[in-house]
């Protein structure tokens, strides 16, 4: 044996090196996909429990400070690149997404009331005052819900399992994370589950991008709320009163729109292209080629 590298090796044995390779473990730990996942979910999900309700711009502002917390587990946990949530090209993701949010609650909306479920009447309260908070309050919502879900559990998740198993967990625990809501019921998280889960989720793998993800999530709520339609149950100060006539499956019945079957029928219909062109580009990934 060589002398040297003996005397090497037991110098570098002490307690330092213990220390160092405790640390080291730890590490590891941490850059693992469910380490920097749970890091993630407890820095953001502060952050929403802290901002959430606040007044005034204080939802927007706990969405950038929610980014930026993002931004750092990413880059100083998962010691991962973060191209997801880069400003390039952020304007236009948000805009793509936001377009079809829009279009996907306004045509559903429309359908129900086509069939006799919604009408709509003007509710005469200060038009900028409610469009103003509408938009502090979907923004903080539509950031950090989808930095938790598909930023950190879906990408965490696609690594472990690979993209549809992701899909699924994530999409049941979104359903599942709505049932404390008011007038939640099995069905209601299940629709959740279905038109905002697995929507929400093919949206970013296709994409594998959390500004179009937060365009559609923001466009879907705020256009909910401004309509007067219960987001999640949560009865909205809108710029329209709305009388909900018939079967609760047509209208959702106090849970609002998003127990209707009809978002339920369009979600879907809207997701499977976005996972075929997910699969086709690529997004689609297996166990073995999850990036990592």
């Amino acid at each position: 044996m060589d002398t040297t590298s003996a005397i090497r090796r037991s110098a570098g044995s002490g307690p330092g090196e213990d220390r160092d390779a405790g640390g080291g473990r730890f590490g590891r730990i941490m850059r693992s996909p469910l380490g920097w996942m749970l890091a993630g979910m407890v820095g953001v999900g502060l952050v929403s429990g802290l901002t959430a309700t606040g007044p005034g711009p204080v939802p927007m502002l706990g969405a950038v400070v929610a980014v930026a917390v993002y931004c750092y587990v990413m880059r100083r946990v998962a010691r991962r690149s973060a191209p997801e949530i880069a400003r390039s090209g952020a304007t236009r993701e948000v805009l793509l997404g936001g377009g079809i949010g829009l279009g996907f609650i306004l045509v559903s909306a429309l359908l129900i009331t086509a069939f006799g479920g919604y009408s709509f009447t003007w509710a005469g309260d200060g038009f900028v005052s409610v469009v103003r908070t509408a938009v502090m309050v979907q923004v903080g919502a539509a950031v950090t819900e989808e930095l938790l879900f598909r930023g950190l559990a879906l990408q965490a998740l696609e690594q472990l399992w690979g993209s549809r198993a992701a899909l699924v967990v994530t999409s049941l625990f979104f359903g599942v994370a709505h049932l404390g809501a008011p007038g939640a019921n099995a069905w209601s998280g299940l629709a959740i589950a279905l038109e905002a889960g697995v929507l929400l989720g093919a949206a970013f793998l296709w994409r594998r991008n959390i500004w179009f993800v937060v365009g559609l999530h923001f466009a879907w709520n705020t256009t909910q709320q401004l309509l007067g339609i219960p987001v999640s149950g949560h009865p909205p100060e809108g710029l329209f009163t709305v009388d909900v006539r018939g079967s609760a499956l047509l209208t959702g019945g106090s849970f609002g729109l998003e127990a209707s079957i009809m978002p339920v029928l369009m979600g879907v219909a809207i997701a499977v292209p976005m996972l075929v062109r997910a699969h086709r580009g690529g997004g689609i990934k297996s166990r073995r080629s999850a990036p990592r």
